[in-house]
């Protein structure tokens, strides 16, 4: 179910195990994607699902975009069908490899591609893939390799059974997707933590001894796995911490430490996704030098604290994956010049409340964008004196230009997600970029 990127890597990795394959989407497939199956003879439908065909399924592979609620999978559970995900499928043929897994409400995509790096920087024949790149049932099929560096999101998990990850890695746990969650933040968290479900004691679970959610919740889980934390608040005997501004790695006897002025991720939450990364490369056996040079030359990530331009003196930066309010909170807190925020799209269901003190000391002007901007009004209108709705990007991109002076920055950090004007968080960076270009 589903013709995605997640749905033909299954496709293709099913027919390649010799599986019966029918891919089934209620909507439109792509022309790359309706040519990869016509490549492969793999039968699809578009535009709705044939419930009869998809009954008769022995196993449905659902894409984590479509919610558990939807009428058909309903159907499909009444019947007793097996759902899985696609990186359950995967991990299920991915032979001796070994997979280093990471989730989290923030950070994970930098984690992600920060582990990736350092592995291919340390020599590690290794695949990067899952939310970030290709999925893993699609690298499986066409290319495989001896590791794997995953991001799974919560939704990827939830129908995972046996995926076991070598080395997980947990970011923390902030309000998010509760629209997929019946807006109950324990069954998201739940969801997250089943990433170390199947750890045996020779993997490891690396996470954030700092973040509040997850510490109040680690010993619910029945985590069989090697404990290693990361944090800024205390020395540890095994784990990473940063102390006077020098970054400590300590796994099996070994130590490791570096100024955190040399790596080339800024920022206090950058400092946590390259203790979290540092972590799981050291566990996997990278040496101690190519991980310090790794940190050194990594490149920050598209739309992700992205600069764009600084004209007549006012700066961009396009933070367009900031689709919940925790990562604005964290581009909030690195600013230093006085800000003109972008936000707004679809709302998951969000609390404002934890930006009011940040917005307060650091924004001068709210530019609104998107369909529903009331609860943003709320939120902001008693702190923020300048405030418009706008309709596009264009519109919000003039309207923020307009409100700044030299030496401020115009940051498009939404806080919510894009699928009320945009197909995704990508084609919203995009759009901005072009519009603050086109000034």
């Amino acid at each position: 179910m589903g013709a995605g990127e997640s749905g033909i890597g299954a496709a293709l990795l099913g027919k390649q195990q010799g599986y019966d394959v029918f891919v089934s989407d209620a909507g439109i497939i792509s022309d790359l994607h309706l040519s990869e199956l016509t490549a492969h003879n793999i039968s699809f439908e578009q535009g709705s699902h044939d419930e009869a065909r998809v009954l008769a399924a022995d196993e449905v592979m659902k894409s984590p975009g479509i919610p558990e609620k939807n009428a058909l999978v309903q159907k499909i559970r009444a019947r007793g069908i097996p759902i899985i995900s696609e990186i359950e499928m995967a991990h299920r043929f991915k032979g001796e490899s070994k997979v280093i897994a990471i989730t989290g409400s923030n950070g994970k995509t930098t984690t992600t591609s920060l582990v990736y790096h350092i592995c291919k920087t340390g020599g590690l024949d290794c695949a990067l893939v899952g939310n970030i790149g290709y999925s893993f049932a699609r690298q499986v099929a066409i290319d495989p390799k001896p590791w794997y560096v995953v991001e799974v999101s919560s939704f990827q998990l939830d129908d995972i059974h046996q995926f076991r990850p070598d080395i997980a890695i947990l970011t923390n746990i902030t309000e998010d997707h509760l629209d997929r969650y019946d807006y109950i933040f324990q069954h998201y968290i739940n969801s997250k933590f089943s990433i170390t479900r199947n750890q045996l004691k020779e993997d490891v679970f690396i996470y954030c001894a700092d973040d509040d959610v997850t510490m109040q919740n680690i010993t619910n889980y029945p985590i069989q796995s090697t404990l290693l934390p990361f944090t800024m608040s205390k020395q540890l005997p095994d784990g990473a911490y940063i102390t006077n501004a020098q970054l400590h790695l300590k796994w099996r006897q070994e130590e490791m430490s570096m100024s955190i002025n040399d790596f080339k991720l800024k920022g206090k939450h950058n400092q946590y996704n390259s203790m979290a990364a540092s972590l799981a490369a050291v566990a996997a056996d990278i040496k101690k030098e190519s991980v310090r040079e790794a940190l050194t030359t990594f490149q920050s990530l598209e739309h992700r604290m992205e600069p764009v331009v600084t004209i007549k003196g006012v700066e961009f930066i396009n933070d367009s994956k900031a689709t919940n309010v925790n990562s604005t909170w964290y581009a909030l807190e690195s600013m230093e010049k006085p800000v003109i925020l972008i936000l707004g799209g679809v709302d998951k269901g969000n609390d404002y409340e934890p930006l009011k003190a940040l917005v307060k000391e650091k924004v001068k002007a709210i530019v609104c964008m998107g369909k529903d901007n009331r609860k943003i009004h709320e939120a902001f209108g008693n702190i923020v004196e300048l405030m418009v709705n706008t309709e596009s990007t264009q519109e919000a991109v003039r309207s923020a230009f307009h409100f700044a002076s030299k030496g401020d920055v115009v940051l498009l950090s939404p806080a919510c997600a894009s699928f009320d004007l945009f197909s995704n968080y990508e084609d919203r960076g995009n759009q901005f970029k072009q519009a603050v270009k086109a000034l």
